[in-house]
């Protein structure tokens, strides 16, 4: 008798695509996707996408955890789903960023990852998002 593994062994890599695409097919916008320099100890891929409102940040990040329950894709903690203005969803080897964009603009978060390999932002290609 075989064990069901409980999370999905999928690497990061795989997975971002599928997070971006959920992402863009519910209008969170500009996303951008880094990975991180291997063996960063904080995760393999960051994703920093925009919400329209508190309510479209929470629902991204509702949604996101559904989307990763499907998928068994592990969940360890979502921050600040309250206030709404950024909430960070923790998938373990993939951090998602939902900024209201005024916080966006604030915190710049994508400074921070000058130095990581920035990834296309797959479906967001080549279509608008309103």
């Amino acid at each position: 008798m075989t064990k069901e593994k409980k999370y999905s062994t999928l690497p990061a890599a795989e997975k971002a695509p599928i997070l971006q695409n959920w992402l863009n097919e519910h209008k969170a916008r500009d996303l951008a996707v880094f990975r991180l320099p291997e063996g960063n100890p904080l995760a393999d891929i960051v994703i920093i996408a925009s919400a329209s409102s508190a309510r479209h940040a929470r629902s991204l990040a509702d949604g996101l955890s559904e989307l990763c329950k499907q998928e068994k894709f592990e969940v360890l903690r979502t921050e600040g789903y309250q206030e709404g203005q950024w909430v960070l969803v923790d998938l373990n080897d993939i951090i998602v960023h939902i900024f209201q964009e005024p916080v966006r603009e604030q915190y710049r978060l994508e400074s921070l990852w000058s130095g990581a390999e920035a990834l296309p932002a797959t479906a967001a290609e080549g279509k608008e998002n309103n």
